[in-house]
């Protein structure tokens, strides 16, 4: 069972030669598209931006398009974003005849019908220590290795307590509940250092046929997906060394591990490896501890999935209009979001 993981875990360091991959980039004719999900990252997208653009767009071309879709942020994300030079999209602006939801994976979803790359990279938008290897990383293996499909990232991941940032103690949810539960039921998936890691990579060819988690389980629900149906072997890791980002809140975890465990019960009912006698509840329900006593809330989740994004006709559609073009008659955004 190890040595089908160990084999495809890598170092960023072994694709730093930029050059060497755009040799193969344009040897293999294949464009390849970044985007970030955001919902209110105003503080951090215009650094990351403007230095994956600088580096990877401007100096070397290995990117053709930089995007950000945005959950409808009530801060500067998009404007910030934009002045960086980032192709803007509000994610209700995309596919708007379809009904509405919110969360990290619509998002991701929704911007495959407006990336036009072969190889798509998704990394998160709140990233403090960003670098160009967070993306050259993940397309290297991808590019070098055909027999990949989708390449995940790992890293140290710090835990700011108080003032202070520790050296370890990030991906709490990781630790605590994915890994611990993909232990019982899919040990192999056991054997990624960040099965949660906001950053990753894939063949568009692959994404646009899986189905995705609307919320904070798109990843559990990905890496499900992609193991079912093609085992271990078109999984690779890139160690990125150090992940330096803004920690999620106690009470948001909970919220975040409700999501997932949606997203893996779904899996594990659809797969045959479990039968439940009743339905999953839809809403969490939080126990708070106040001055005045205790009181008990609901919280907003996202549970809705969405189908493979190859089963939706206008999707189609616009992929047989992009073939038809040459890159730079595809290079206008679909949609440029207000601000």
């Amino acid at each position: 069972m190890r040595e089908n993981i160990t084999k495809n875990i890598y170092g960023h360091k072994s694709f730093s030669n930029i050059g060497r991959l755009l040799e193969t980039k344009r040897r293999k004719g294949l464009t390849i598209s970044l985007a970030f999900p955001t919902y209110n990252e105003e503080a951090n997208i215009g650094n990351e931006v403007e230095l994956v653009r600088r580096a990877l767009v401007q100096q070397n071309p290995l990117l053709d398009e930089v995007a950000v879709i945005d959950s409808g942020s009530t801060d500067k994300t998009r404007e910030v974003a934009r002045d960086a030079g980032a192709d803007v999209y509000l994610a209700d602006d995309i596919l708007p005849d379809l009904d509405s939801l919110r969360g990290k994976g619509e998002n991701l979803w929704k911007s495959l019908h407006v990336l036009k790359g072969d190889i798509i990279v998704w990394a998160d938008a709140d990233i403090e220590n960003f670098h160009p290897k967070f993306v050259y990383g993940l397309v290297g293996p991808l590019l070098e290795n055909e027999d990949l499909l989708f390449v995940k990232a790992f890293y140290e991941r710090p835990l700011a307590v108080g003032g202070d940032l520790l050296g370890t103690g990030g991906g709490r949810v990781t630790e605590i509940f994915v890994r611990p539960i993909f232990g019982c039921f899919y040990p192999e998936l056991g054997l990624l250092f960040q099965p949660c890691a906001g950053e990753y990579a894939g063949r568009r060819s692959l994404f646009e046929n899986l189905p995705f988690a609307a919320g904070y389980g798109v990843e559990t629900g990905l890496l499900i997906d992609i193991y079912e149906r093609y085992g271990m072997d078109v999984i690779g890791q890139v160690n990125l060394d150090k992940r330096i980002h803004r920690n999620q809140k106690l009470e948001s975890l909970g919220n975040m591990s409700f999501e997932i465990m949606h997203a893996f019960i779904n899996r594990l009912q659809n797969g045959g490896r479990l039968s439940l006698n009743t339905d999953m509840q839809e809403k969490f329900i939080r126990a708070y501890l106040e001055n005045n006593g205790a009181s008990f809330r609901e919280e907003t989740v996202q549970t809705g999935e969405r189908p493979p994004i190859s089963s939706v006709k206008s999707y189609r559609t616009r992929r047989e209009s992009c073939k038809n073009l040459s890159w730079s008659d595809t290079a206008k955004p679909y949609k440029i979001a207000s601000v």
